[in-house]
């Protein structure tokens, strides 16, 4: 148990210590639609989504609906079914339990982190639900802490609102180099451009995602069909 946990807080840290960045602007705007320090923790605990969590607080200042923040919320957050999804082959042999509470708390920046794991010999479904309560609980007391911070110093919600855009470019900046990423990327912001050119602000982020995905993989594939051509020739 005690190495499970050296080795996961060893891969976590990193995903901590920018929770902290952006766990404390999402506390701030939470704090600035009138949800207390309380409200935030319960909130963390049972919807752990940093960009869901963003969201409600910057729609509803933007004088958003209940029932389109619900929906929009909902709508970004079914890209976690793709990360569980990908997790399946590495569960096989994991309890219903453990796998369903590794499922409920991968977030971006943690499947990141436990997809390349997976990779590695020794690595475990405990290990990476280990990487995802450190980073959870990270995120819980960065964004109490915002609460805080936001009854007592008067920031711009503006800055606070960019936090979560600055740590997506963070990671994209620290992805490899290669063609499909590359690929990947742009299409993933061209769909997010059309979507809002298009007044779909609310599935922008789920959009782009799955046409930089799906444009990247459809290009590889066709490259591999070429290169196997070549090959035969």
């Amino acid at each position: 148990m005690k190495e499970d946990l050296r080795a996961s807080f060893k891969a976590a840290y990193p995903i901590m210590l920018g929770y902290v960045a952006i766990g404390i602007p999402c506390g701030i705007l939470s704090e600035s639609i009138g949800l207390n320090a309380f409200q935030v923790f319960l909130l963390c605990l049972l919807f752990y989504s940093g960009a869901g969590q963003f969201m409600i607080p910057n729609m509803f200042l933007g004088g958003a609906s209940t029932g389109s923040i619900i929906a929009s919320v909902s709508l970004v957050n079914t890209r976690q079914m793709l990360y569980s999804a990908s997790f399946a082959p590495f569960s096989a042999n994991t309890s219903k339990g453990l796998a369903f509470l590794f499922a409920a708390t991968v977030t971006d920046e943690s499947y990141g982190v436990s997809i390349r794991k997976f990779e590695e010999e020794g690595w475990s479904v405990r290990r990476a639900l280990f990487v995802n309560l450190f980073s959870q609980s990270s995120w819980t007391l960065s964004s109490v802490a915002g609460v805080f911070v936001g009854n007592a110093i008067d920031i711009p919600l503006e800055i606070a609102a960019f936090a979560m855009t600055s740590i997506f470019i963070c990671l994209l900046f620290t992805q490899k180099l290669t063609s499909g990423n590359v690929i990947a990327a742009v299409l993933a912001c061209l769909g997010v451009v059309i979507c809002k050119l298009l007044g779909l602000s609310g599935a922008a982020i789920l959009i782009g995602a799955l046409f930089g995905v799906v444009g990247a993989l459809l290009i590889g594939r066709v490259r591999r069909g070429e290169e196997a051509d070549h090959g035969m020739v």
